[in-house]
């Protein structure tokens, strides 16, 4: 129960920081008042700020002139046109966007705002996305949202950018985020992370925080140099189970939690606190700005700066059984939906209860013309599929780990409590059977058999996964007070995984390649640079946990007199050269 919901990085130095809207009103006020003539102000926002709030907010600066970014779009019949072909008819898949803002914006709306500019003599506010990029600006502010705050805002009836979906199914909203609005944003973001003057934390109504730019980018910077945590959420799910709420000290009331995600960069949050003043900031930011010293070069050269590696959690502890499902192949990704690398990933059981078990590949016996006629005919309303008919059914129990490279059916059952380790690209889950339920919202969840039936792969039969695919647990050292050992994944995943049990402490390195761990096992640890390079870092139990590759060498032990073990997961390096202790 001391898992820690909202880990906070404290900002060194003095930074400068503004809570509530008087605050930072005030504090744009004294910028532009200083400024004789035309002064122009950038308001730049991500997609899902409240625009109302916002504008209202900024009015009170009495600007002699206001200019909406959404302006410079085609009517919003012609945008929905424009962007379709990126969304398809899908509820969940769209295809990746890798243009930009530009491309859907008229060159002689663009000349007109800009002429407005040019015939302003007093303040001047250009606002919405785009808006750091219209012409130059005097003060620019980036006024962002944290991604799992968005998801909330669409469940309560919020559109998505420039479109009147307010009422719309929220997975087809999430889906044009994801595919369309949150890439175009991106990378407007990441051309003004390292030159806005402010940055505005909007997540919470009525309670903005702002932070100095130069700050801003001196704490992305900070958490560079050793270890930190993310701030986890937790959402319910129809299969979702009871461990949580116990580990994780979540609201009782709830009728369960299915899953988390703790350590996912494009998805968690940072917490940053300036003296009395908190703020967030999605943890894709410090990717953004310092991909090189938070992933390491070869990570970077490989991916680019996107975090490779996700640690989520998946609650089935007196719940159901996941959906039986298959990830796609790199190739099928790629040419499908435009994503450049798949959803590898593996299970390790934190905990398990009676009767745990993972469906893992096919049987020796199973036909695939006959499986796919039981799935299409189960989808339609007809015999339940007969899952352990053709699927294996593996017991687990605590501290097992099941790999599971794309194109390899799967699923959790029920009483698992999973630490699910991953390449990133986390919704492109084929769903080939839910067992015949509903979603927590009533209506059926979508299955993908269409897409499914293209990757599994057949050849992944009983003796194959026993052999490759289960505890392939590989001893790799035995020193006083650690014993190390290379739990995956398969060498067709890009990820290794190593486990360590220590009773002393434990040596290891980053190598300049960016890991990622979870203390499996104990009630705390301490992860301390051998160098003094970093302060001692506490972790608790079940908390995951990020080493950048700037930091270099550290050392974990136990917070207490008892043996703790410490999942680690790291992209495997291409060369003997970059390989970890």
């Amino acid at each position: 129960m001391n898992y820690d919901k909202y880990p906070v990085t404290v900002l060194r130095g003095q930074p400068r920081a503004w809570g509530g809207w008087d605050a930072v009103i005030g504090e744009l006020a004294a910028r532009v008042v200083a400024k004789p003539g035309r002064c122009v102000l950038a308001v730049e926002t991500y997609p899902g700020v409240d625009d109302d709030e916002l504008l209202s907010a900024l009015d009170r600066l009495a600007p002699e002139t206001v200019i909406d970014m959404r302006c410079a779009l085609p009517p919003k019949e012609e945008y929905a046109r424009l962007i379709k072909p990126y969304l398809t008819e899908d509820r969940v898949f769209g295809r990746m966007f890798y243009g930009e803002l530009r491309d859907f914006q008229r060159p002689e709306a663009l000349s007109a705002l800009r002429a407005r500019i040019e015939a302003c003599r007093g303040l001047a506010i250009v606002y919405g996305l785009g808006a750091s990029e219209l012409c130059p600006a005097d003060v620019t502010v980036l006024a962002d949202m944290a991604r799992w705050e968005i998801q909330l805002r669409f469940r309560r009836g919020a559109p998505n950018y420039y479109s009147d979906n307010g009422g719309e199914d929220v997975l087809k909203k999430f889906k044009q985020g994801y595919f369309f609005e949150w890439r175009m944003a991106d990378k407007i973001k990441r051309r003004l992370l390292d030159r806005a003057d402010y940055y505005l934390d909007t997540n919470r109504p009525g309670d903005p925080a702002m932070l100095s730019g130069d700050d801003l980018r001196a704490g992305l910077r900070q958490i560079t140099e050793g270890p930190f945590r993310t701030v986890p959420y937790f959402d319910p799910g129809v299969w979702g189970g009871q461990w949580m709420k116990e580990v994780c000290g979540l609201d009782r009331s709830r009728a369960n939690y299915a899953w988390s995600f703790d350590g996912v960069p494009e998805e968690n949050s940072l917490l940053f606190r300036a003296g009395d003043v908190q703020i967030e900031s999605p943890a894709v930011n410090a990717v953004f700005y310092c991909p090189k010293e938070l992933l390491g070069p070869q990570v970077f050269a490989r991916y680019g700066a996107e975090f490779p590696i996700r640690f989520d959690f998946l609650d089935t502890m007196g719940g159901q059984n996941l959906s039986l499902q298959v990830h796609p192949l790199t190739d099928y990704i790629h040419n499908q939906f435009g994503m450049s690398y798949t959803q590898d990933e593996s299970y390790y059981i934190l905990d398990a209860g009676e009767g745990a078990c993972v469906y893992l590949g096919v049987r020796e016996d199973a036909d695939p013309a006959e499986m796919l006629a039981a799935l299409r005919a189960a989808q339609e309303g007809g015999a339940p599929f007969d899952a352990e008919k053709y699927v294996n059914r593996f017991p687990a129990k605590k501290h097992d780990h099941f790999l599971i490279p794309g194109g390899t059916i799967h699923c959790s059952g029920s009483n698992c409590m999973v630490l699910e380790i991953s390449a990133t690209p986390y919704i492109f889950t084929f769903k080939l059977w839910d067992w015949g339920r509903l979603g927590l919202d009533g209506r059926p969840r979508p299955i993908h058999l269409q897409h499914g039936e293209k990757v599994i792969q057949w050849d992944r039969r009983t003796r194959w996964v026993r052999d490759n695919l289960v505890n392939r647990v590989v001893p790799l050292s035995e020193e006083p007070g650690c014993r190390a050992e290379r739990t995956g994944l398969h060498p067709l995943e890009p990820i290794e995984t190593r486990r360590y049990t220590v009773t002393g402490r434990c040596e290891l390195d980053t190598r300049n390649n960016v890991n990622m761990l979870n203390l499996v096992e104990g009630e705390a640890a301490v992860v301390e640079s051998p160098t003094g390079a970093f302060a001692p870092f506490e972790v608790h139990y079940a908390e995951t946990f990020i080493l950048p590759a700037r930091a270099g060498a550290y050392a974990i032990r136990p917070a207490g007199n008892y043996p703790i073990k410490v999942i680690r997961a790291f992209i495997r390096p291409g060369t003997e050269e970059g390989d970890q202790p």
